[in-house]
């Protein structure tokens, strides 16, 4: 038979507050463990993208574009109205006024949706406002709609690349480069 004993008042305050320590005790010993764990410095730290200014990004994609002697580069006949527009966005992006670039460029697109270059600049204007994700949509968009070689071409690709490079996206890097430099064919020496 068991046996059965009956608590004093006094008996049961002191099982009450054995019990609230231990749990204290408890509550301690999983807080230091979280702790250790979460300070532990073999955990592998995503790497930091460094910072690169906007307009570092975007004299990248300039220079990337260059222009070869050798190439045929062909400009459409414009709208009045939509070179007016395009005339404020470079206006506005000497004076660093990126969201009156991007608005002006904005109502060229209203006029020519589909125009290559308007997207481009577009595409060059999200990226000065750290707007990566619409900088590269806008690029494939304008790459899409336009020529496949020239300048315009690697255009895209460099706002590609540089956009990806923004969102620490290393992987993709490499693809955008490799579509930068099909863009380029070589012309023929004329004699």
């Amino acid at each position: 038979m068991t046996s059965t004993r009956r608590l004093k008042p006094n008996d049961y305050h002191a099982v009450v507050a054995r019990a609230g320590a231990s749990r204290a005790v408890l509550a301690i010993a999983l807080a230091c463990s979280l702790a250790a764990c979460a300070s532990d410095p073999e955990v592998a730290a995503v790497p930091a993208t460094p910072h690169v200014a906007p307009e570092q990004r975007l004299a990248a994609i300039q220079s990337a574009a260059g222009s070869d002697d050798r190439e045929l580069t062909v400009q459409p006949l414009r709208d009045p109205q939509v070179e007016d527009l395009r005339a404020t966005a470079q206006r506005d992006i000497t004076a660093r006024n990126y969201a009156g670039a991007a608005q002006a460029l904005n109502q060229a697109l209203l006029i020519l949706a589909d125009d290559p270059g308007i997207l481009q600049e577009r595409a060059e204007v999200a990226l000065l406002q750290s707007e990566y994700d619409r900088a590269e949509t806008l690029a494939r968009r304008a790459f899409d709609l336009g020529s496949k070689v020239g300048p315009l071409c690697r255009r895209h690709w460099a706002t590609i690349e540089q956009a990806r490079l923004a969102r620490g996206q290393n992987d993709d890097i490499e693809s955008a480069r490799v579509q930068r430099e099909s863009c380029t064919v070589a012309g023929f020496d004329r004699m």
